[in-house]
């Protein structure tokens, strides 16, 4: 019965997550993720990366968004750096390896993780890999370093991939 409730807690909340408002599958990644307050921090950090581009063609793309909040849990002297033109190779990294080829919607990727023994490597954009896993009905993302990211909100649809939503910043 324990099983069948996490199984239900974990389809319900990617089958029901709450959307970021705004989201529109007319406007891509970064327009949807520029319309969106809590993203004002990636905008800033994608814009000093110099992946606008990149990020605004055909893709697919999925994208795994830390918020504001998931920046700010970073020591203020490791975001102001990755800003700095100096670090814009390091913030592409770090940026890139939250981006995946593909358009991987949440039921997929839940699908996914069940199908190989509730674990998956994902490849990304940055070359590196994290792993994707489930624990007490959340979907986690840990990143190269054992750092965990819960995905708090899945399938903001945009014309050019989807968007999931991260607590926290993962690290190549």
């Amino acid at each position: 019965m324990k099983k069948m409730i996490t199984n239900f807690s974990l389809i319900a909340m990617f089958i029901f997550a709450t959307t970021v408002n705004a989201q529109s599958t007319k406007n891509n990644i970064v327009e949807n993720a520029a319309s969106i307050d809590d993203f004002s921090t990636l905008v800033t950090a994608v814009k000093a990366a110099d992946l606008v581009e990149v990020l605004q063609t055909e893709g697919p793309f999925t994208v795994f968004a830390p918020t504001n909040d998931a920046f700010a849990k970073l020591p203020k002297e490791t975001l102001s750096s990755l800003l700095k033109p100096e670090n814009k190779g390091t913030l592409q990294k770090v940026l890139t390896y939250h981006v995946v080829k593909g358009n991987l919607m949440a039921a997929d990727v839940l699908k996914a993780v069940k199908d190989n023994k509730g674990k998956l490597s994902v490849k990304t954009l940055s070359g590196d890999s994290f792993t994707v896993t489930t624990k007490d009905g959340n979907v986690i993302i840990i990143d190269a370093k054992g750092n965990t990211s819960t995905i708090v909100k899945t399938d903001v649809k945009s014309s050019n991939g989807v968007i999931h939503v991260l607590d926290t910043v993962i690290l190549p």
